[in-house]
């Protein structure tokens, strides 16, 4: 499983920034990058984006 910003529409509001309880979130050139090897995919800064900008996504494969 991965965790994605969506670029286009992160606002760089930081509402997940705030609520991430491991610091793996922070503000890079007006948008969210999440550090995966600080995450722990609770996803609990997806409903806290307001712009909809954070999403999972499942890996394939190969």
């Amino acid at each position: 499983m991965k965790i994605l910003v969506d670029r286009d529409k992160c606002r760089g509001s930081g509402e997940c920034v705030k609520v991430c309880p491991r610091d793996a979130i922070s503000l890079l050139e007006g948008a969210a990058t999440i550090d995966e090897s600080k995450c722990d995919f609770d996803g609990i800064c997806i409903p806290a984006c307001p712009h909809g900008a954070i999403s999972f996504s499942e890996e394939e494969v190969e």
